[in-house]
């Protein structure tokens, strides 16, 4: 009994409280697209666009942190050398996490 009373009491929903309800949440979700989502695809495309441009001779940084220059590019895999015995290790290009250009004098 009391509670069908309270629900009577408050009436129906009107339009006023749909929107409060859905306008909070709808920035939230447009801000957190702006602070987070956004600036990573960012940074992917970025990434992605310099292991498009690697050539033979640019130093890269794998995703485990091996350090090495590019010998080879074929494909979808690069080899690269890590050390000064001229180790060659094969790695997929998806596994690249920085380029460094070598600097031009």
């Amino acid at each position: 009994m009391i509670f069908t009373v309270a629900l009577t009491e408050a009436g129906p929903g009107g339009i006023e409280q749909i929107l409060s309800l859905i306008v909070p949440l709808a920035l939230m979700f447009g801000l957190m697209y702006l602070l987070l989502i956004r600036p990573q695809r960012k940074k992917e495309k970025k990434l992605r666009e310099q292991i498009d441009a690697m050539v033979v001779g640019d130093q890269v940084i794998t995703i485990g942190g091996i350090v090495g220059k590019i010998v080879n590019i074929k494909d979808d895999e690069i080899t690269i050398s890590t050390s000064v015995a001229n180790t060659l290790v094969t790695f997929k290009k998806s596994s690249i996490n920085t380029v460094v250009k070598p600097v031009s004098e």
